[in-house]
């Protein structure tokens, strides 16, 4: 009886095929472990005395700005300039009804008409009683009478006089006219509005000596009175740097703003700058310390504080830092840090203690006298904002960590 052929199950075949896949892998040769080396950019580091800047924005004022107004009160008639008009000493600026104001000028010079034909006729009268009291026609009561009538005709006359020199000047303050050379920068009445003495009706700044307005932070009040290299540059002419004087600081803050308006006058600003140009201005003094400046792709927030990593022996080591202040485009280190250390200024977020690096390029040796850090304009970020990211990453904008290799 021949035998039975065996059949093998399913379950059979799975030990066959890892004994093949083991014989298989057995043949092939072990993978090589490559060391992870990550590329960065680098930079060494000094210390020196840091130039502190403040930077804060403001707008192109005249140092004088006149609030015009009539010095009597009516209706006004005409309105004779525009905002942006260049005025003249002289030229006339509005206009207000002078009816009423003419007719009392003329009561005034009636009263003047008559004040000069009673002084006129007391003092031929005088002299008539002087002759006939020389010839003792009449007694010196009589005379002194006359005397007394003379004497009080003359002082009608001088009062009616000033009346209507008063009412004539009334009358001439119906047209308001522009007492300097400047520019109107402001109508606050129309024609047809009833206006009382004294309200102000236009502005004109004069075309004289230019300021820039700014406020400043009662924080650094103190210490930007004492600061006297000042700089300021124009929006639409931000390579100009225009020498300038704090002229003015307001001794009291805004009730709104909390700050202090400051007037920094340009007296060698040339005609390019315009009343109501945006303006910035920058105070600069050196640091009563030394300080390390790095950029502000170096630094990033580590375990609440700030860190950089810094390069020994081809691999980087974490270093905790204490920030002295930002800068506009660096960040200064007050400890931490020792001149001449080398520190990474980009790749810092692919990074790990130990890490072995290669350096993609060195960038200079940054000077120390040209350092740059301190007090914080209204327009650029502060030390909180530069480290206040997720761990690990970059201390920077995106447009500054994004060429970091990775």
């Amino acid at each position: 009886m021949p035998p039975r052929p065996v059949r093998l199950g399913r379950n059979a075949l799975v030990p066959a095929t890892l004994l093949a896949l083991l014989l298989l892998g057995g043949c092939s040769k072990p993978v090589e472990k490559t060391e992870d080396i990550r590329p960065v950019r680098v930079q060494k580091v000094a210390a020196g005395q840091a130039e502190i800047l403040a930077e804060f924005p403001g707008d192109v004022r005249a140092r004088v700005e006149s609030r015009l107004g009539f010095r009597v009160g009516g209706k006004i008639i005409a309105r004779k300039v525009n905002v942006g008009d260049v005025v003249k000493r002289g030229q006339v600026l509005m206009e207000l009804d002078p009816q009423d104001l003419r007719l009392a000028q003329v009561q005034a010079n009636a009263g003047l008409q008559a004040a000069r034909s009673n002084a006129e006729l007391a003092h031929a009268e005088l002299k008539r009683y002087q002759d006939l009291r020389d010839k003792n026609f009449v007694s010196q009561a009589v005379l002194d009478s006359k005397i007394t009538a003379d004497r009080a005709a003359r002082a009608s006359y001088e009062q009616a006089a000033a009346a209507y020199k008063g009412q004539t000047n009334q009358a001439g303050y119906a047209v308001l006219v522009a007492d300097v050379v400047g520019v109107v920068t402001g109508v606050d009445a129309e024609v047809g509005q009833v206006v009382a003495a004294g309200t102000p009706v236009v502005r004109v700044a004069q075309t004289g000596d230019k300021e820039i307005v700014i406020a400043i932070p009662e924080n650094q009040v103190d210490s930007l009175r004492r600061v006297s290299d000042i700089q300021v540059r124009i929006w639409a002419n931000p390579n100009d740097m225009i020498p300038g004087q704090l002229r003015e600081l307001s001794p009291i803050a805004d009730p709104a703003t909390r700050t202090y308006a400051a007037r920094i006058a340009i007296p060698k600003a040339s005609d390019a700058v315009r009343l109501g140009m945006t303006a910035y201005v920058r105070f600069a003094t050196k640091s009563p310390t030394a300080a390390i400046q790095v950029p502000l792709t170096a630094v990033f927030p580590y375990n609440g504080g700030t860190a950089v990593w810094v390069v020994e022996n081809g691999a980087v080591r974490l270093a905790r830092v204490q920030v002295a202040g930002p800068g506009v485009d660096a960040i200064m280190i007050a400890a931490g840090l020792t001149p001449g250390q080398t520190v990474v200024t980009a790749g810092v977020n692919s990074l790990k203690p130990g890490q072995k690096v290669t350096i993609l390029g060195d960038d200079p040796v940054q000077p120390a006298p040209d350092a740059t850090a301190g007090a914080v304009s209204p327009v650029t970020a502060s030390p909180v904002t530069a480290a206040s990211g997720p761990a690990g990453a970059v201390a920077a904008p995106a447009t500054a960590a994004s060429g970091a290799p990775k």
